[in-house]
């Protein structure tokens, strides 16, 4: 099938093509121009390719059209690696279904309390999106049946064989109805991957698409990773100090492109939308006055600036990030052409890292982040700007008049000139001071190797060469790390793999902070042996939990995760040259830091934010 085919060629629903058509999508990507006539035939899929190539709307497109919307069971599972993941493909289901009434879509992650998911689950929504280990659970307490599913899909396989799901993953395949249809992604096609498929799967169609997209190299890319302020004063002080010409900023949807002009336009600057709800008239007219210069910022969705080419735009910033990496590459393809310089811009919450990740990846250059620019570096670009009018002033105008006036008003009101001019400058700017007023959003907080060089370098030379001494407890001193979390009771795990099973701490840490929907911070020290790695976690962790644990693999290695009591013998570790063991498990295995009696467990740990943004 052409890559030129339109949506509304595809033959999906014609809610659902709304849906699209108010989210700015017209052209499908290679995968959703592949997959999606496939999928509304019924057959099953087996797609290979990269995160950010459209999966998500290869398949949710079709078999939302599918979805019998009077009936309140599950009837589309599709299985995530990770909880981020699953809220994501949640998310899209939700927009591609907005004009489907009575649609339910359900997200179901560990972590999050049974007890809500429960209710939700009553409500019986037609899509569920869940990472393996929970969909587990549900299934074996009885609380989610899926005897009634229509579809399967299992979106990045490889990662889920990775990060040791793959058992899960074909337990819940072997419940499900045989009828059911199903769609397998995947960047990679291991061999597991390849015995599911041929276990589970009807003849499936394979879809290969290859990664083409590359990126102009005169094209400078950069990108913001969104906190502590808002998106709109971020944009807006990069506006003031960045050198530009013309501004082309993409927005998600045709409501955003308006909203975000009218503000721009509120805060003195040339800006219009533009999208498809213009007419061609007024498009027209809005493309001439960017390019004769009585327009300098243009908003736009994707269709809308689909073939722009305005010589004067020499920087495209990406308010919000593309659905794809093909998306990324026609976007910023508005600057930096002919030979010319450009730069690029994208602003990504932590959520969207993945999408980053992918961008990086399919067009083979890295995109380098960028830090908002401080209080005094605005300060400086707003009095060289007005250093400039005034010596424009001073050339081409006759000040005559105006002089004999500062004179007579400095008589007046018995000011000196220098007053008199100060008082000027200040009405003149008035209404955009030349010195900001202080800082008033949390900056970005450094990485932990910088934070402890900057804390050791501060530290007194008589403490540096201090011993450090056990509590009254015997406890140790909280490390840096720790110090947000002052009222923590700490548990020493012990993991059943270690270095000579290829893990490293980031293995470990992923697959706890997913399934006990952990924030990195309330995941203490992980040490690593030869056979075994140890951890430290919260007091308290249900036992329902733990038992969960233990199922779960690492890097194909089962977990066996179990606590570590404090009367637990030694264990037997790796020998020195004085026939000592490296191992620590002869320590107390919890550790309670300051504030006694105040602690925190695991059960009344403060809730995380679903979001990283």
């Amino acid at each position: 099938m052409s890559d030129s085919v339109l949506f509304g060629e595809l033959n999906l629903d014609t809610n659902i093509l709304r849906a699209l058509t108010e989210l700015g999508y017209e052209t499908p990507s290679p995968i959703q121009a592949r997959c999606i006539p496939l999928l509304l035939d019924g057959k099953d899929v087996l797609g290979m390719a990269q995160t950010g190539t459209g999966k998500t709307a290869a398949f949710a497109l079709p078999l939302l059209g599918r979805i019998d919307l009077k009936a309140k069971h599950p009837q589309i599972l599709v299985l995530c690696p990770t909880r981020e993941l699953a809220v994501q493909v949640a998310e899209a289901f939700q927009a591609y279904a907005r004009f489907l009434p009575g649609f339910h879509v359900l997200p179901i992650y560990g972590g999050q309390s049974y007890s809500l998911q429960l209710r939700q689950l009553q409500r019986g929504p037609q899509v569920i999106v869940g990472t393996p280990g929970r969909v587990m659970d549900h299934l074996d307490r009885g609380t989610l049946k899926i005897d009634k599913l229509q579809a399967l899909v299992l979106d990045e396989a490889d990662e889920m064989l990775r990060m040791g799901f793959i058992d899960a993953v074909e337990t819940i395949m072997a419940k499900t109805p045989a009828s059911r249809q199903t769609a397998l992604f995947s960047a990679t096609m291991p061999n597991e991957i390849r015995r599911i498929t041929s276990k589970y799967m009807r003849e499936p169609e394979q879809i290969k698409i290859e990664s083409k997209t590359s990126t102009v190299a005169n094209i400078e890319q950069r990108y913001w990773m969104i906190q502590g302020v808002n998106k709109l004063d971020a944009l807006a002080r990069m506006l003031e100090t960045e050198e530009y010409d013309g501004v082309i900023i993409f927005a998600r949807t045709k409501n955003a492109t308006v909203e975000l002009a009218e503000k721009l336009e509120a805060r003195g600057y040339s800006a219009s939308a533009i999208n498809g709800d213009m007419n061609q008239q007024l498009r027209e007219r809005t493309i001439e006055r960017l390019k004769n210069g009585d327009l300098d910022i243009l908003v736009a969705t994707d269709v809308a600036a689909r073939g722009l080419d305005v010589k004067r735009i020499s920087i495209v910033i990406n308010y919000d990030i593309p659905h794809d990496t093909e998306g990324y590459v026609h976007r910023i393809g508005r600057t930096g052409r002919a030979g010319r310089k450009g730069k690029a811009i994208l602003f990504v919450s932590h959520r969207e890292k993945r999408l980053l990740r992918a961008i990086e990846h399919a067009t083979s250059q890295p995109i380098e982040p960028m830090e908002l620019p401080s209080r005094d570096l605005i300060t400086q670009k707003r009095v060289s700007n007005f250093r400039n009018k005034l010596e424009k002033v001073f050339t081409k105008q006759d000040l005559t008049y105006y002089k004999d006036l500062c004179s007579q008003l400095s008589d007046e009101l018995t000011l000196d000139q220098e007053d008199l001019m100060a008082a000027l400058l200040y009405m003149a700017q008035k209404e955009k001071p030349l010195q900001l007023p202080p800082e008033t959003f949390a900056k970005e907080r450094p990485a932990r190797n910088s934070r402890d060089s900057d804390k050791s370098s501060k530290r007194p030379a008589d403490r540096e060469n201090r011993k450090r001494e056990p509590s009254a407890e015997g406890k140790k001193r909280p490390r840096d790390r720790d110090r947000g979390n002052a009222e923590v009771v700490w548990e020493r795990y012990r993991i059943g793999v270690g270095r000579d099973d290829g893990i490293e701490p980031k293995h470990i840490v992923g697959t706890i902070a997913n399934e006990a929907d952990l924030s990195s911070r309330y995941i203490g020290h992980v040490k690593l042996h030869d056979n075994y790695s140890t951890v430290e976690l919260p007091e308290g962790l249900p036992t329902e939990l733990l038992k969960h644990f233990q199922t779960l693999k690492i890097c194909g290695k089962a977990m066996n995760l179990h606590r570590i009591s404090e009367n637990d013998a030694k264990p037997e570790g790796k020998k020195t040259a004085e026939g000592k063991s490296d191992s620590t498990e002869a320590k107390p295995a919890r550790r309670k830091l300051s504030h006694p009696g105040k602690a925190k467990t695991f059960a009344a740990r403060p809730k995380t934010s679903e979001k990283d943004d």
